[in-house]
């Protein structure tokens, strides 16, 4: 496949996540092939893809892009397929938004990694624009927006070849709104960077490693501390800062984003790590796991599929304060094993990635061959 005319699409390079992760390994088999995505912050990506041949869309030159290119989402679709894609045989997206929309060219296999149909337009609809959540222009033009953009995607699957998701949730709700079946190939995680810490630290407070977004449901975690004489530590930024800070008390420890071996100590010297909202995978879980802790979580979601309960973790149901306080309370009289905590994470290897995404993509490009 080295001698293909490859591209790879990503939705867009702001930040080292779940899907940068995927991109770079992608980037790793396909070294020659550019990337295309709507928008690129430069620098903050792994200085291997910093190098590569990016081509972003005319949303890069948008006004105020780094901090209102949320507010763009009514031109993404249009900016995906203005992409010129017409020379590429094989192209390869990654996406959790509308990479997935380009629009290959006539004699080209495309195949779409799958990280999670439209959150926006689908199964968090109503955890970022529900009511309560918008103002009155907001609950005025969002839903004519939301609308159009479903439409969109469940069109624009229909370009598609071959689905890979990231989870068997992320599968269902592939076979659910575009009514396809997707192989499923778990993400990446650097388990050569992400280990157990060399001497046991006193491990006192609990830790959430989150992007700061309604889904998440960062404000369950802090009203399940309130008043109580636990610690949590929260690493990560977003749009809910201010309102989350508000809610919590001084048991409370917001960090900012933090990466790199900062980020591995904080996980080695965890308690546990706490996911009170429903991932579509979740890498975070992973790599906690990775570094001998263990974590607490939803019940729900790819966290069902990383985590194994009793053993390197516990679930609790419902997702609301007391269903995670009583899990907590749960939590403080269980004891974990280390080496079944990086057994488990070990199974999501970078390694293990290349190898079933590299044999998935040759059987799909031969398939498609021989169906010439």
């Amino acid at each position: 496949m080295n001698t293909l005319r490859v591209a790879l699409v990503h939705d867009w390079l702001t930040g080292r996540r779940g899907g940068e992760k995927v991109l770079e390994a992608l980037a790793e088999i396909f070294p020659q092939a550019p990337i295309f995505t709507l928008f690129h912050f430069p620098g903050s990506q792994s200085a291997a893809l910093e190098r590569r041949d990016i081509r972003t869309s005319f949303l890069q030159r948008m006004p105020f892009l780094r901090k209102r290119y949320r507010s763009y989402l009514p031109l993404y679709p249009l900016a995906v397929e203005q992409f010129d894609l017409q020379d590429f045989e094989l192209v390869v997206s990654s996406s959790h938004c509308v990479a997935k929309g380009i629009i290959p060219g006539p004699d080209a296999l495309h195949i779409s990694y799958v990280h999670a149909p439209v959150r926006y337009a689908w199964n968090q609809y109503f955890s970022y624009f529900g009511p309560g959540k918008t103002g009155v222009f907001g609950r005025l033009l969002i839903p004519p927006i939301i609308h159009r953009l479903r439409i969109w995607d469940v069109t624009s699957a229909a370009r598609i070849d071959a689905f890979i998701a990231n989870s068997r949730a992320v599968a269902r709700r592939i076979g659910k709104y575009y009514r396809r079946t997707a192989e499923v190939i778990h993400p990446p995680v650097d388990t050569d960077f992400f280990v157990p810490p060399e001497a046991e630290p006193e491990r006192a407070a609990f830790l959430i490693v989150s992007a700061l977004v309604p889904y998440k449901r960062i404000d369950t975690a802090i009203a399940a501390f309130r008043g109580g004489g636990r610690r949590l530590r929260i690493a990560g930024d977003g749009p809910d800062y201010k309102k989350l800070r508000r809610m919590a008390g001084p048991n409370v420890e917001f960090l900012g984003p933090i990466s790199g071996p900062d980020l591995r100590r904080l996980y080695q010297e965890a308690a546990a790590l706490l996911m009170p909202g429903e991932e579509d995978f979740g890498i975070v879980p992973v790599e906690a796991q990775a570094c001998g802790t263990p974590v607490v979580a939803y019940g729900r979601g790819g966290v069902l599929e990383t985590v194994r309960p009793g053993e390197t973790g516990l679930f609790y149901d419902p997702p609301t304060p007391e269903g995670l306080a009583a899990a907590l309370d749960k939590f403080q009289g269980m004891t974990f094993n280390k080496i079944h905590l990086r057994i488990q994470a070990l199974k999501f290897s970078r390694g293990v990635f290349k190898e079933r995404i590299t044999a998935a993509l040759g059987r799909e490009w031969r398939a498609f061959k021989e169906s010439r």
